[in-house]
């Protein structure tokens, strides 16, 4: 009897800050032109690949993108991320026009809740208390009290009244850590992101054992078995400040490999480990990956495609996202 080989684990990836002068496609070249040509802004979220983040007026996490989207002044949003945070720039500026540059760009988390099941819940508990985390639709924040962020989830729970029952949609894992560091009862729906539940126990403890100086740093969608191996649990936002005031030049990132262009380009002394999954060095989101350089460029030429949505629904969603943001100033 021939014994299977095991498989070697993957081989991580280390990321450094290239010292090189940047030098920008002639297709980036032009993505800046027209930007200016068409007063277009250009929000992207910390996930995107690294030739968008190089031609992007914002990159941040999901509540600076909500803040930016709020407050600008330019008559076009484009926003490099997935669908619901382009609903979410719409819903902010439902007389400007959104851009997204692949309709397709979805999550599996906002999936992972269907406001008719959702609609269902409430019907049956009317005197539930509804968190919606942001990964989520439009119908679903229409249906929601309040709106959150990995970045002021704690925040925003500990602002509901303690008589209020709690229902925390989509995300359980943050939901899960949230009432760790509240002490607040909340019910959990049963939602999850397909890419931050890869990372593994097992996976990070062998990461560990390569770096056993650098610290971990997790993001809260991640499961408890990860987060409980981690230094610190926080939002992609924080993730920059805490790594800017440790001591330590070397961090385990447990998110999405998007985040360390970021992290490389505004820290440029440090570098970065791309937390691994069972199967790979570093963890994509498909989903967030789908926008390209050429269909940005696509985009901004022929300002399509553009996110719609029904007045109503716009109107509807809209008090729980002015709520987050008027609560978390």
């Amino acid at each position: 009897m021939i014994q299977e080989e095991l498989a070697s684990p993957p081989a991580l990836q280390l990321f450094r800050n290239q010292t090189d002068e940047i030098c920008l496609t002639l297709d980036q070249q032009e993505i800046i032109r027209l930007k200016k040509e068409k007063n277009a802004i250009l929000l992207c979220h910390n996930y995107q690949i690294e030739p968008i983040q190089q031609v992007a007026d914002y990159v941040g996490d999901s509540l600076g993108l909500a803040r930016q989207a709020a407050s600008t002044d330019a008559d076009i949003i484009v926003f490099c991320g997935v669908h619901f945070m382009a609903e979410t720039a719409k819903i902010l500026n439902p007389s400007k026009t959104v851009l997204l540059p692949d309709l397709n760009a979805g999550c599996s988390l906002s999936d992972s809740c269907p406001a008719e099941q959702l609609a269902e819940y409430k019907a049956k508990n009317p005197n539930t208390f509804v968190i919606a985390y942001v990964n989520c639709s439009a119908a679903v924040k229409a249906l929601s009290n309040v709106i959150c962020t990995s970045g002021n989830a704690v925040e925003i729970v500990n602002q509901v009244p303690e008589e209020k029952e709690i229902l925390f949609v989509p995300d359980q894992n943050l939901g899960q850590w949230v009432i760790g560091r509240t002490g607040r009862k909340m019910k959990l729906w049963p939602g999850s992101c397909y890419a931050h539940v890869l990372f593994t126990k097992e996976s990070i403890e062998r990461c560990k054992m390569e770096y056993p100086e650098a610290p971990v740093v997790a993001h809260p969608e991640c499961v408890q078995t990860v987060r409980d191996l981690a230094d610190e649990v926080c939002s992609t936002e924080k993730m920059v400040h805490y790594c800017k005031s440790h001591p330590s030049d070397t961090f385990i990132i447990l998110t999405e490999t998007g985040m360390m262009h970021r992290l490389t380009r505004e820290l440029p002394n440090k570098a970065f480990v791309a937390g691994p999954t069972g199967n790979c060095a570093c963890n994509d989101c498909r989903f967030m990956k789908m926008n390209t350089v050429p269909k940005l460029l696509e985009c901004l030429r022929s300002l399509k495609p553009e996110i719609s949505m029904k007045n109503d629904l716009i109107e509807k969603s809209k008090r729980s996202i002015e709520r987050m943001l008027e609560w978390s100033k």
